[in-house]
């Protein structure tokens, strides 16, 4: 058989002669695929442009906090950075050495401790807390209110409760802050006026220049160490933040060191309760601070409509039941919510679950020696009661 080849230039003269052919006919001409027309009907193009805006608004509406808190690197500047203060400690060290350490020295007597907190329904934790603190704390300073920060009447937790803290007896100041019912009352206002109360009962206490007045909420807790070492030592600043670990529902879950608001205080006639920025210096490494760690769902769902930051319960759903439990065991976000970071590298690190830990070492004594009825805040323990 013959093989037959043609050239490009055959091809294109008997295409021609096809055309030529079809038109004398009356017939469009065959058009092939590569001259097809690639332009979009500008009709089309609005409508495309038009699902884009759509789509687009219906995310930023839906998703718009997760999207404002994911550009936070560029619309927000980080707060000036904490001086921190290297934290000297190990078991079988003289006081007098750790003093020394930090540039201090050794005090002849101690001073007395203070500890003022603002109390909402964290039961489990306050025990720990007090019990913790109990050996080295002269007073135990503690307000709540009748409703929350979001203006919802609520039981007095503690005041129902208080036989269960016997233990620290003629120790414990406590004062309720009648507080304000409302669906339109500014969270923080209140929140506000719950912390100012706690003023009013310092002089009750007893607290006097020179002693020592640690602020912070009931979930941030000093570590004893740190307690003594502030009792002990004379030099130490006026007034020094604490650096907390920082755990989310459990100390199976720590986050960072990101916890910073609570603070020690040496009593001057100007001090007074806050729970804000008050220096620029931080004690390294001086507790725990543990976030929704609370035994039963319904106390974690009375939270998350209970304070300041409720308007992050922004779906129904986000107070089921079994939704909840599963965020708790995967170290999830209850409120669906990226970190709340100033840098992109910090965000992308932190994104995701909450790394699990196995570890339950240089955690409050006091949880330790009673793990069995704390098993839910221990590695492993994450299914809470439903009661």
């Amino acid at each position: 058989m013959k093989d037959i080849f043609f050239n490009r230039k055959q091809i294109h003269q008997q295409q021609t002669r096809i055309e030529e052919d079809l038109n004398l006919e009356g017939c469009q001409p065959t058009t092939f695929p590569h001259t097809l027309s690639r332009r979009t009907s500008p009709s089309l193009q609005w409508l495309i442009l038009l699902l884009i805006i759509f789509t687009s608004a219906i995310s930023i509406f839906i998703h718009g906090k997760k999207i404002s808190y994911f550009f936070r690197p560029i619309w927000d500047n980080p707060p000036r950075p904490f001086t921190r203060i290297p934290h000297f400690y190990a078991e079988n060290v003289s006081m007098d050495h750790l003093c020394r350490l930090h540039g201090w020295s050794l005090r002849s007597e101690p001073r007395r401790v203070f500890d003022a907190i603002l109390f909402s329904n964290e039961l489990d934790i306050l025990e720990i807390r007090w019990r913790e603190l109990n050996p080295y704390v002269y007073r135990f300073i503690i307000v709540e209110s009748n409703t929350t920060f979001t203006g919802i009447p609520k039981p007095l937790f503690f005041s129902d409760n208080r036989q269960r803290f016997a233990f620290a007896g003629s120790k414990i100041v406590y004062s309720m802050y009648p507080g304000q019912v409302g669906s339109n009352l500014n969270p923080f206002d209140l929140e506000s006026g719950q912390r100012v109360a706690v003023n009013t009962l310092f002089q009750n206490a007893g607290v006097s220049t020179g002693d020592l007045l640690i602020m912070s909420d009931t979930d941030e807790v000093p570590s004893p160490h740190t307690v003594r070492l502030l009792q002990w030592c004379d030099g130490l600043p006026p007034t020094m933040h604490l650096e907390l670990k920082h755990y989310m529902y459990s100390f199976e879950f720590p986050v960072d060191f990101s916890s910073w608001r609570a603070t020690a205080h040496i009593v001057q006639p100007e001090t007074h309760y806050r729970h804000s920025r008050q220096s620029d210096l931080l004690l390294a490494d001086a507790g725990w601070h543990c976030s929704f760690c609370l035994r039963h769902i319904k106390d974690i769902v009375f939270k998350m409509t209970a304070y300041s930051h409720a308007d992050r319960v922004r779906k129904a759903n986000f107070l089921n039941h079994s939704r909840i439990q599963r965020i708790i065991c995967n170290g999830d976000d209850l409120f669906d919510m990226l970190p709340e970071e100033y840098s992109f590298q910090e965000l992308i690190k932190k994104m995701g679950s909450i790394p699990r830990s196995t570890s339950a070492v240089h955690l409050p004594s006091a949880l330790i020696q009673d793990a069995d009825r704390f098993r839910f805040l221990l590695p492993g323990g994450c299914f809470r009661e439903l009661g």
